[in-house]
């Protein structure tokens, strides 16, 4: 067991966590499971900081998978010439209905981030994102997709009853697992590269035990392109020190006097 770990529960009304493939446009259906990029940016909602990197250990699914299929006006990327025939498109999309899950996760530090190597504090990092799930998160908060609203709420992993505690195993075929970023690039095939991983999804007594990031190799990642990392650090004038910050609010302050 990992000493920074987080454990809470995250709810909504609705999920849709889909195929990027289908995002583009057109009828777009969920998968019955998370995927685990859709966990992790849970978490990012929770507590983001570029000097960690979140892991996924478990995810447990408390309620049954329902579906339901809603009629959206999604957006037009290519508009028509007429203007009436612009503005009436309508697509259904199918998205999980009632969600529970129950998360446990850790983190480490990111390798990739050299200049951000003096903020590797695993006290303070994991006393600020228990206190984020303490409060809900920090930003807000979505199951898959913008307009799935959701909640998080600290719990103990494993308490309560699951609907799928006593079925030992359901497989649910190849899914998307996540993405890896150039700057959470875990070998020199992955450095500089967007990259899309994949998994056999299954869950055992309604616990999904997602592979790690860098076990997905092989067939099981595709790179999409080169990717650049975006630097961090006071030359590129996007780290300020605590003195800059206070005396920029203190200016801001007297000049709204």
């Amino acid at each position: 067991m990992h000493e920074n770990k987080v454990e809470f529960e995250v709810y909504g009304p609705y999920a849709l966590f889909s195929d990027p493939v289908t995002r583009v446009g057109g009828e777009k259906c969920t998968y019955q499971i998370p995927t685990y990029e859709a966990i992790k940016g849970v978490l990012h909602s929770i507590y983001w900081k570029p000097t960690i990197i979140w892991i996924i250990d478990e995810v447990r699914v408390m309620n049954p998978v329902q579906m339901e299929s809603k009629g959206v006006r999604p957006i037009k990327y290519k508009r028509s010439r007429k203007r009436e025939e612009a503005e009436n498109d309508l697509s259904y999309y199918t998205y999980l209905k009632d969600c529970r899950y129950q998360v446990r996760a850790h983190f480490i530090f990111n390798d990739n981030r050299p200049e951000l190597a003096a903020d590797r504090n695993e006290n303070k990092h994991h006393n600020i994102a228990k206190r984020a799930v303490q409060k809900g998160g920090r930003r807000d908060v979505f199951l898959g997709t913008r307009e799935c609203q959701a909640y998080v709420a600290p719990c103990v992993f494993g308490e309560g009853k699951g609907y799928y505690d006593d079925i030992p195993l359901m497989s649910f075929g190849r899914m998307v697992h996540g993405f890896t970023y150039p700057d959470e690039a875990y070998s020199e095939e992955t450095k500089g590269k967007l990259t899309v991983r994949f998994w056999n999804a299954e869950m055992r007594n309604g616990v999904i035990r997602f592979p790690k990031p860098w076990e997905c190799i092989g067939n099981n990642q595709r790179i999409i392109k080169e990717y650049s990392m975006k630097p961090f650090g006071r030359e590129h004038e996007n780290i300020k020190s605590v003195e800059e910050e206070e005396s920029e609010l203190a200016a801001k302050v007297y000049s709204d006097v």
